[in-house]
């Protein structure tokens, strides 16, 4: 390009040079910057067809909006395409250089265009109403989409069952949202944190749970005068990550409270399981009655995927009074949490249930897990010592299992025998051809 300008005659080698070096001004120097700059786009696009893109395009100053602006009208028969791209109306304020050119509008995807990419990207099953809400929320801005996502666990887009505090408070667009939040009335505080913790946007329950908790109705118009929020078919936020500011940034008895009140108003028939999540947010020590009620949900979340499950049973584990029950529950966590994905958490309910007495069966069902987590992460022939000691422990306790076990530490030496790894593939072979047969599970 550098090139191609010193080319140009002098006028316009001159006129360009001064432009971008933000010091032209006049109507005549712009005319002769955009001659030149039409001039220079033509040469060039006589090798072949010239794409010329112009990002954030609200940021250019008067003097080079203009000159381009004056070549893109007066691009004709050359092949060339001057395409700009804003954020905003680029004549908002002031004179618009853009007026006469085509203007397109680029808003947010269709629902069901929305849906197709949360699809693609979201692993496991993820919860309708957690879509909506997602969608809604976004506008339908596929990176933000994109984004959001990356930043939830598998728990909070299986159905909503995660802490919007899971990760420090670090983003500075968050920062700005606390002090707007901070500035506000006590009750429009109380009512953004019980929608932040609502995870699906149902406006009548948070009504009911804001009833519960006085909140006049005041606070809505007031959160929605400070315009962090809106309240019409659905809550929705006017940006997702005021959702995670409000409940990251609040004291942690004023969640509970908020919890509570969800619970109290969420009816029982309609959505036990979305009950039993708050009324456990609102615990403050080990319960066994609300354990239970999310063992049992848990069992119920299966159809919401592995995820949901699995932040069932791992709430349900931390409420366990019980050491033996809380040793079972925390092997179910751990179970569920590798399923949905998620080896870290799972090796951490193994340690955290390895600090308890354990029977034959439990460490037996432990050490088999624990192997199935290390050769899903590696895939290496270390995997393969793991699973035949937990086979030889579950031949006094489950003898079908140790056999399916035997069988995963024969597929466990060949796919390593692959990779070139010294391994004893007869030896287990035989390892599993000797195993007791125990009893057939039912399929």
């Amino acid at each position: 390009m550098i090139e191609r300008i010193d080319r140009l005659p002098e006028p316009q080698h001159d006129a360009l040079t001064v432009a971008f070096g933000l010091r032209a001004g006049s109507a005549p120097d712009r005319f002769l910057v955009g001659l030149a700059v039409l001039s220079l786009l033509a040469d060039a696009a006589e090798e072949r067809p010239l794409l010329c893109v112009v990002d954030d395009a609200q940021w250019l100053d008067g003097v080079s909006a203009q000159s381009l602006a004056l070549v893109a009208r007066r691009l004709l028969a050359e092949r060339v395409a001057l395409v700009f791209a804003a954020r905003t109306a680029p004549g908002a304020s002031g004179h618009d250089p853009w007026t006469a050119l085509r203007e397109v509008e680029v808003g947010g995807l269709r629902d069901e265009d929305a849906r197709a990419l949360l699809d693609s990207v979201v692993p496991g099953r993820l919860d309708e109403s957690v879509q909506g809400r997602l969608i809604a929320e976004t506008r339908g801005n596929p990176l933000a989409l994109l984004e959001l996502t990356r930043g939830l666990s598998t728990a909070e887009l299986a159905g909503g069952f995660g802490r919007p505090d899971a990760r420090p408070l670090t983003s500075q667009i968050e920062q700005v949202f606390v002090r707007r939040i901070e500035a506000l009335p006590d009750a429009a505080q109380r009512l953004l944190l019980a929608a932040a913790a609502e995870p699906v946007g149902d406006v009548p329950l948070l009504r009911r749970a804001a009833a519960q908790l006085e909140i006049g109705a005041d606070a809505e118009g007031e959160a929605e005068e400070a315009g962090l929020i809106e309240f019409g078919a659905r809550v929705r936020f006017r940006h997702p990550l005021v959702r995670s500011a409000v409940y990251r940034a609040a004291d942690p008895g004023d969640r509970r409270s908020v919890h509570r009140a969800l619970a109290e108003a969420t009816a029982p028939e309609f959505d036990s399981d979305r009950r039993a999540w708050h009324r456990a947010h609102a615990a403050v020590e080990a319960d066994e009655a609300v354990a239970g009620d999310l063992e049992r949900s848990a069992g119920r979340a299966q159809v919401r995927g592995a995820a949901a499950a699995a932040a069932f049973l791992r709430r349900a584990t931390e409420l366990t009074p019980d050491p033996v029950t809380r040793v079972t529950r925390a092997v179910a966590a751990a179970q569920a949490s590798f399923v949905a994905g998620a080896p870290e958490v799972a090796l951490e309910l193994l340690a955290a249930a390895e600090t308890h007495p354990l029977d034959r069966a439990q460490q037996a069902r432990l050490a088999h897990l624990r192997a199935q987590i290390v050769f899903a992460r590696r895939r290496g022939g270390e995997a393969l010592p793991l699973l035949l000691d937990a086979a030889a422990r579950l031949e006094g306790v489950d003898g079908a299992q140790a056999r399916d076990t035997y069988l995963e530490a024969l597929g466990a030496a060949v796919f390593a025998g692959r990779l070139g790894g010294r391994v004893g593939v007869r030896e287990v072979a035989e390892a599993a051809v000797s195993a007791p047969r125990g009893c057939r599970r039912s399929r």
